[in-house]
């Protein structure tokens, strides 16, 4: 009898790993537990949304993934690294490098064209001016806005300095990319548009963890994780995925 031969598939590592992350504030004698015990894993190419109301914690799970605050206790592993051994620099490697941020406010500079924007993070990594120049062109050209690219943001409207933003944090080419309520501030045209981007983002193999309060906006990622007073409470894949 002949025995089967199986193909071997390679086991990825996941690119977010947390266990037991815990973070507690303390205002004098007041402390506040945001995050109690959460065990999470993101796998690359993962497009994951981490939905709860107000207070629930998942702002500060944003900050903990994003490597802008740390834990109490628990653990984080970032594409393997454990986030705790690293120092200050690294730590801001990991944040120039590896990921990406989108907020609720866009955070742009009003005097600057959306160029210039764009190229920011590339400045403060002092890479070359050409190179730089290149990269913010094709990350805005990704993004639908080749051709507003000497548009100041006031010229622009919200879901389109949304994607300024979103060019602003995919031109270090990062292997993830979290949003925290990207939408919060856009009527229902431009928040189809930014999340239409998100799913071709991530259909290019694109990592994406997507902080929301609402239902609407966590339905177009293929995961979502309900988080409440500090808590997981659910983990479930959506019906489109």
């Amino acid at each position: 009898m002949e025995t089967a031969e199986f193909e071997t598939v390679p086991l990825r590592r996941p690119v977010i790993e947390l266990e037991g992350a815990g973070k507690t504030y303390h205002t004098g004698s007041v402390s506040y537990e945001a995050l109690r015990g959460v065990d999470l894993a993101i796998e690359e190419g993962e497009y994951v949304a981490i939905m709860g109301p107000s207070g629930s914690g998942k702002s500060t799970l944003m900050n903990v993934l994003g490597c802008l605050d740390v834990l109490t206790t628990g653990s984080y592993r970032i594409a393997g690294q454990n986030v705790a051994q690293l120092g200050d620099d690294e730590l801001a490697a990991i944040r120039n490098r590896r990921i990406g941020f989108v907020f609720q406010q866009f955070n742009l500079l009003p005097s600057l064209t959306a160029l210039r924007n764009v190229e920011l993070p590339l400045v403060y990594a002092g890479m070359h001016k050409d190179e730089r120049r290149e990269r913010a062109l094709r990350a805005l050209d990704r993004v639908g806005l080749g051709e507003r690219t000497a548009h100041r943001p006031g010229e622009l409207s919200g879901g389109q300095q949304q994607r300024v933003a979103v060019a602003r944090a995919l031109v270090g080419d990062p292997t993830l990319l979290l949003a925290d309520e990207p939408t919060g501030n856009l009527d229902s045209t431009a928040t189809g548009d930014v999340l239409s981007l998100f799913g071709e983002l991530h259909q290019a193999g694109r990592t994406i963890v997507l902080i929301t309060h609402e239902s609407e906006v966590a339905a177009h990622a293929d995961r979502v994780v309900h988080v409440r007073d500090g808590r997981i409470q659910a983990d479930e894949r959506t019906v489109a995925a």
